[in-house]
């Protein structure tokens, strides 16, 4: 028997044309998601059993009746974008025979709908009941789950996210991130680091690898990180809350909270939902010179409300405000010079970083196509500072006792995405969209210095010597496109473009006392070009796929102001670098289904490469190194025993060498690119057992391995980090509606080098540490309503 919602069986008038060949259940549910072009939550609830087709022009709700007639399940059309499908029988905790792989079928990745096994390129997705097993809060947590993706570590809201090892060094300055990053369809960086978004009451994550300028434009060029966030139900009250507490070894204890409301409006037609959390991960590092213990403490608090209005059976809108409040203390590096988790700086290097946005998303029904037009707004301000006594002798005749460099961004960037997809099931699918985005940037930066002999804390007197005032104003303007075929069985064409226009105008003023010197910069630059894509594709009847696919990728280039003294003329630009990658792939699911194997090997040019450098003094500034061929090899593997195991693993090769180099960087360059390490991988075991009265047993065991790697171009100024084995355990115990569980990260309280830097004004003069996190246990209790 399958059972619908009798008061939204008319909600979808209008019809659309489906043809969706034999196949189980939740296979075909993911089709009719696509072709319907509608949100699917919970597909696995039908089984891996069962085969059914349909083939004709249906509303919605006739659709699902017919489709899903004699399953399993229960279907309800939620909003006019989103369909729910859960169990007949009582909810289990016990997963389906594959039922992990189903639930990461259907992704938007690509600005639509579509099945991750007959996407045309490297997409890995985390579901969010894969984060809530795993204990993911964050990016970092996801890293070793997603093939190809790592993170720097100078530390929480300091570092910047790198795909199959196409990196451009370690740090972060104006070139833009290698990585765009989303929250739902909303861009949340351009060169500032991650954000470090909270994964708070999220859906799923999910990657792109390889560059996306057809459809994502400029800052795509390695891949998109996306997140995205749990929408309000009408149809039901929901809520949840979360409590962790955990002690580090050495270190100080950690605590975190976080829930979620769901709160409908008007029944099946609004809903609010409401998400806020805290956490707060005790420090594990002392600063000896200033006698402090734990010093490295980060605070993290914040929420999101979103609001869905569904107007009629064809439009819906949704309204979604974010705000994030994060404080590191200071930083996670050490110097081996004072012994092992310590550190000799005179300041606490503080940073913070901080988030806000606000998006409207329309979605409706226009004839044969569907549109979602998305206007956002977003505040993203960071800020560090360093001890910089190193670099501070010059503007003193008596030397200099005390140095602190502070660095500031303020950026406020304006949004519109207007994209318009065909609807149906027919041979011929097409995607138009226009892109506007407007971007203010201010970068004060400053040192301040205390001349002679050292002075007691109560007594220091800082005297300002340099001072920078920088505003960068950026627009942005695109029109895109992609067309795919399906010109004979199962083979499926496509070709996109992306047609752009970017231009830069920046302001600074600089004041210094000798001997810097005082100047103001004043230039403008515009940047234009197309970025295309092609793919060729072949699925088998049974549903295997290769493909074929050229994608191009592209970065603006900038303007350099920093710096002490006037920079030569050849610095005072950088030019734009681009990506071609040429990628061949498969996947396909074996041995009853039970067995999903991803794999592609890939080969990129990547030409003109930027890169951000510290000058002597400690100074940022971008420039382009050269040339560089990359190829590579990844693959994602997965099987689910009808026993409750499952087991996925990952792994990627890179092999990175330049072919060209930049005169200026012709003594320096090393035979290939830093801050990534040629090998990466990572390993998840999740097991789940009935037991009596109701409850269920879960174990999860994860493992993440990181090669060794080296941390900037050149290699005799440049330490190497360590190959390094991150891992976690975890036991839970799970009621109808409640979960306790234990965990335990880095249970050899290994100590390995994650990242060789923390400190710009003393890199290469003295050897700097990141040592990972010690021994942590901790317990989490969870219920929900």
């Amino acid at each position: 028997m399958l059972l619908g919602l009798a008061g939204r069986a008319e909600a979808a008038e209008a019809r659309s044309h489906f043809e969706i060949a034999p196949k189980p259940y939740a296979e075909a549910l993911i089709d009719l998601a696509v072709q319907a072009d509608v949100s699917l939550l919970g597909a696995s609830a039908c089984g891996e059993g069962g085969k059914t087709s349909l083939s004709g022009a249906y509303r919605l709700s006739d659709a699902l009746a017919r489709l899903l007639a004699g399953a399993p399940c229960a279907w309800r059309i939620v909003d006019a974008r989103t369909v729910r499908v859960t169990p007949l029988a009582a909810p289990s905790r016990i997963l389906a025979p594959g039922a992990p792989l189903v639930t990461e079928l259907l992704v938007t990745a690509r600005k639509r709908p579509e099945r991750l096994d007959t996407l045309p390129a490297g997409v890995s997705v985390i579901s969010g009941d894969q984060l809530r097993a795993t204990g993911a809060g964050d990016a970092r947590d996801t890293a070793g789950q997603l093939v190809g993706l790592l993170m720097t570590n100078l530390g929480p809201g300091r570092d910047k996210l790198l795909i199959r090892g196409l990196s451009d060094g370690a740090f972060t300055g104006r070139a833009r991130s290698t990585v765009s990053t989303y929250l739902d369809d909303t861009p949340t960086n351009y060169n500032a680091p991650d954000p470090d978004l909270k994964l708070a009451d999220i859906e799923r994550v999910e990657t792109v690898r390889g560059p996306q300028g057809a459809l994502y434009g400029s800052g795509a060029l390695a891949g998109v990180y996306r997140i995205v966030a749990n929408k309000p139900d009408p149809g039901r009250y929901a809520g949840g809350l979360q409590a962790v507490v955990a002690s580090t070894a050495g270190g100080a204890p950690s605590r975190e909270a976080d829930g979620y409301l769901n709160i409908p409006l008007v029944k099946d037609r609004a809903a609010l939902r409401l998400v806020g959390y805290y956490d707060l991960q005790g420090g594990y590092l002392d600063n000896v010179a200033l006698r402090l213990s734990n010093v490295d403490s980060t605070s993290r608090q914040g929420g999101r409300i979103a609001l869905r209005m569904t107007l009629n059976d064809r439009w819906t809108i949704d309204a979604a405000g974010v705000v994030q409040r994060l404080r590191s203390q200071d930083t996670h590096y050490t110097t081996v010079t004072v012994g092992r988790g310590r550190r000799a700086s005179q300041v606490r290097e503080a940073s913070a970083n901080d988030f806000s946005e606000a998006a409207v998303t329309v979605r409706g029904a226009l004839g044969g196509a569907d549109l979602a037009a998305t206007t956002s707004y977003v505040q993203h301000t960071y800020a560090s500072l360093y001890d910089a006594t190193a670099a501070a002798a010059a503007f003193s005749e008596t030397g200099a006792s005390l140095a602190v460099y502070s660095e500031t961004a303020h950026i406020r960037r304006l949004v519109q995405d207007v994209v318009l997809t065909s609807s149906g099931g027919g041979p011929v699918g097409w995607l138009v969209g226009a892109y506007a985005s407007s971007s203010v940037e201010r970068t004060p930066s400053s040192l301040d210095i205390q001349a002679g002999a050292a002075a007691a804390p109560a007594a220091l007197a800082l005297t300002r010597v340099y001072n920078e005032a920088r505003r960068d104003k950026l627009r942005e303007l695109a029109a895109y496109g992609e067309a795919t075929w399906r010109f004979a069985p199962g083979w499926t064409a496509a070709l996109g473009a992306r047609v752009f226009q970017t231009g830069l105008k920046v302001n600074a003023d600089i004041v210094g006392a000798p001997p810097a010197q005082s100047r103001a910069v004043s230039e403008s630059r515009t940047f234009t070009g197309v970025l295309p894509k092609i793919s060729l594709q072949y699925q088998f009847a049974e549903g295997t796929l290769v493909y074929g696919i050229f994608t191009q990728g592209f970065r603006p280039g900038g303007i350099n102001s920093t710096g002490f003294l006037t920079i030569r003329p050849s610095r005072t630009t950088f030019e734009p670098d681009q990506l071609r990658n040429f990628e061949i792939g498969a996947k396909g699911r074996f041995l009853d289904r039970r067995l999903v194997v991803r794999a592609a090997a890939f080969y990129d040019l990547w030409s003109n490469i930027q890169s951000d450098q510290y000058r002597l003094s400690g100074l940022a500034y971008t420039a382009n190194v050269g040339d560089a061929r990359i190829g590579g090899l990844e693959a994602e593997i997965a099987y689910d025993w009808d026993f409750g195991l499952s087991v996925q693993a990952n792994a990627l090769y890179s092999a990175s060498r330049f072919t060209r180099a930049n005169p200026d960087f012709a003594n320096t360059l090393a035979s290939g690119l830093p801050g990534a390490p040629p090998t990466s991988g990572g390993l998840l075991v999740r097991y789940e057992r009935p037991l009596r009265g109701h409850l269920v047993l879960s174990l999860v065991g994860e493992a993440n391995y990181v090669g060794r790697t080296r941390l900037t171009f050149d290699p005799a100024q440049s330490s190497k980090t360590d190959a390094v084995v991150n891992a976690e355990l975890l036991a839970e115990i799970a009621g109808q509606h409640w979960t306790a569980g234990v965990f335990i990260s880095n249970p050899t309280d290994a100590a390995g080098n994650t990242f060789a830097y923390g400190n710009p004004f003393t890199v290469g003069q003295v050897r700097q540490v990141t040592p990972q996190r010690p021994r942590t246990i901790g317990l989490r209790l969870s219920a929900a309503f």
